[in-house]
């Protein structure tokens, strides 16, 4: 076995919380059965799930067997954990098409080539229960006085907000899934991100009541922007990992654009790198970090979408700069100040104030025929502003049509 997978993940910053740190460690020494579920609300995941399908990937590598959940069943009731309305309910038509599309991106995280890993849809156990049944077997080990005082269900009452019956379902839903896959495979953890933390403990707990037996929780923390949001989305929409949805390059540039802070903990997290070249890389400072982002965003490319197609995005890169200036240190630059960018400057005044677009006139008919970027995003809306969080330490990039560039750097 290679080195205690606990140990692995501690090290990248992948664990937030575990149900008994000490047990499970131990347990880790010795191969062992996971799962890990996505509920298909699309035909693709987004960056915002790579953080727990990094998770598998690393207990994989360590000897341990994976089952990846493609959430048929749960995906049509709708998971309201981190969620401040209700979510829009799913055809069977659209679950099984998001499942079949989703499968095929599980699998670039996981070895699937020897049988032993497996990729389930727990609409197969789920839509076979009878009610009765399993409301007198399941139900009755659950207080609805607990659910309603974790955050999931009580923000979402104390904002007023409607909270109906398949809602509190769920919850059950999810620990049944953990006490099928125990009987079925002998699994015995269940991974996620932070927000699952409360769903995971009631699977847990189930198992403990049901089987008499110990399982384990072991939960992420969630990757989120300078601004405190998940990551993965962008003023265009999520990052998919769907190269259809998500072109490689964008999904490259995604990452290169990223705030400087991000930097660090997204090397940890979501790449395959070493951990000795992840620590020489998060030791750079100013323009030197933009070396730790390309490596960030090679490697996660290469993982998504192919080592082929993050050297072309790559490339792609390279060459815009080259043809935008000959290198990236001549990329024209236009200093602004830090106090400017705290209060916002409107995108349309960058535009005018880099050269870009001779007025404001003519910067709301570029944004409006999509000819505006800044960073890898589109310009949509004339009335944004870009603020300091959105500038990196080597400056932002802005883009006019497809070969005219100019930086803006923060000055005093």
């Amino acid at each position: 076995m290679p080195a205690n997978a606990f140990d692995v993940l501690d090290a990248r910053g992948l664990i937030s919380a575990a149900s008994d740190a000490a047990a499970l460690r131990r347990a880790l020494d010795r191969p062992l059965t996971f799962y890990v579920g996505f509920d298909p609300t699309a035909t693709s995941l987004t960056a915002g799930h790579l953080v727990t399908l990094m998770m598998a990937h690393h207990l994989e590598r360590a000897g341990h067997r994976p089952i990846l959940i493609a959430g048929g069943g749960t995906g049509m009731i709708g998971d309201p954990s981190d969620r401040a309305d209700t979510r829009a309910l799913l055809t069977d038509h659209d679950v099984a098409a998001n499942v079949a599309a989703i499968r095929g991106q599980l699998e670039r995280f996981v070895d699937l080539s020897d049988g032993d890993a497996l990729v389930l849809n727990n609409a197969d156990w789920l839509t076979g229960l009878g009610y009765l049944e399993f409301l007198r077997d399941i139900g009755r080990h659950f207080s609805v006085n607990e659910m309603l005082a974790t955050d999931t269900y009580r923000n979402r009452l104390e904002a007023g907000e409607n909270l109906n019956f398949i809602e509190l379902n769920y919850r059950l839903l999810q620990a049944y899934d953990f006490l099928h896959l125990y009987r079925e495979y002998d699994c015995t953890l269940q991974i996620a991100g932070s927000d699952q933390w409360s769903n995971i403990l009631a699977g847990v707990d189930l198992i403990r009541r049901v089987e008499s037996t110990q399982a384990f929780g072991l939960v992420a923390p969630l990757l989120t922007t300078a601004e405190g949001a998940k990551m993965g989305k962008t003023a265009a929409g999520a990052v998919w990992l769907d190269a259809d949805r998500t072109p490689p390059f964008d999904f490259y540039q995604y990452w290169i654009n990223v705030a400087d802070a991000v930097v660090p903990q997204a090397l940890g997290m979501l790449t395959t790198l070493p951990m000795s070249e992840v620590a020489a890389l998060r030791d750079l400072r100013g323009p030197d970090i933009r070396r730790a982002k390309q490596a960030l965003a090679h490697n996660v490319t290469s993982t998504v979408h192919g080592r082929e197609a993050a050297d072309a995005a790559r490339e792609t890169a390279r060459s815009l700069f080259a043809d935008a200036a000959g290198d990236a240190e001549a990329v024209p630059t236009t200093v602004v100040t830090a106090a400017e960018l705290e209060a916002g400057i409107p995108i349309v005044e960058l535009l005018v104030r880099t050269g870009l677009t001779p007025s404001r006139g003519a910067a709301r008919r570029l944004i409006a025929q999509g000819g505006a970027y800044v960073g890898e995003d589109r310009a949509e809306d004339p009335e944004a502003s870009v603020h300091r969080s959105q500038v990196p330490d080597d400056g932002l990039l802005l883009r006019a049509g497809r070969k005219r560039y100019h930086r803006v750097a923060v000055g005093p």
